[in-house]
């Protein structure tokens, strides 16, 4: 082993402790702060980490589901819905010094005490923590109707900047145009679930037109179980083999 890839192991190993066997491993992206570690969890969750700080993603579900990783620095909330939103989660892995970033209808809901660790973002917005630019991206249901499951303006999609790399979340969303209109991302996360977000289909067509370096089909268990994600694998890159889609599983316990 080189001593590059024993750096690696020990920026791993330092980031999962003694992790949930049962979650997947860990990937990693080499960017100009360092190393970016990714930990798919399960459903809408997971974790990035670098150079020292840990952000969740939509923490939610048990708290055995984040055994052993290391607490957040950071929370971004992407909309209510209880796999998105789970106060109990939220509670159980919150620090002193973790900052929540959550649009204002996941605020109006989390108690007054935490007032002091919350930055509220609207679509379009952007904050800096420990060094890191997280823009609030819109996400939202087509056509836009008055009882949309995920009306435009409710919730937020992330793109999380570090280190020249640019990590997407979408959260709950269909293949709006503020998604197809993005460049230059190094990693996204892209939601497939009927009937609250997108088919396999317009979920590949979609990524094809902003391009993203690697995507994580994620967000992929609906009324009818679990999306094709083999399926938009194949579409991807019958249509952009430059793309990489890595498949992880995202529900260990089915």
């Amino acid at each position: 082993m080189n001593m590059r890839s024993s750096i690696l192991t020990l920026c791993l190993a330092a980031f999962i402790g003694t992790a949930n066997a049962q979650i997947s491993t860990p990937d990693s992206l080499k960017t100009t702060k360092g190393v970016l570690v990714i930990q798919p969890v399960e459903h809408a969750s997971l974790v990035l980490s670098i150079g020292g700080t840990v952000i969740y993603a939509d923490p939610a579900g048990k708290k055995d589901n984040f055994k052993g990783l290391a607490a957040p620095d950071i929370i971004l909330i992407t909309d209510i819905h209880g796999d998105h939103f789970d106060s109990a989660a939220v509670a159980a892995l919150r620090t002193e010094k973790t900052r929540l970033i959550v649009p204002a209808v996941v605020a109006e809901k989390l108690p007054a005490s935490y007032k002091p660790m919350v930055t509220v973002l609207k679509n379009f917005g952007v904050t800096t923590q420990n060094g890191i630019t997280i823009n609030a991206i819109p996400m939202y249901n087509l056509p836009e109707t008055p009882d949309s499951k995920h009306p435009k303006g409710r919730g937020n999609g992330y793109i999380v900047t570090v280190g020249g790399a640019r990590i997407y979340i979408s959260g709950d969303t269909q293949g709006i145009p503020e998604m197809r209109s993005l460049r230059n991302i190094n990693v996204a996360f892209v939601c497939m679930n009927l009937p609250y977000t997108m088919d396999v289909k317009e979920a590949a067509d979609a990524v094809l037109a902003f391009k993203p370096r690697i995507v994580y089909p994620y967000h992929y268990r609906g009324q009818k179980g679990l999306s094709d994600v083999n399926a938009f694998k194949d579409i991807v890159n019958k249509g952009n083999k430059n793309i990489e889609v890595r498949q992880r599983d995202w529900y260990p316990k089915q």
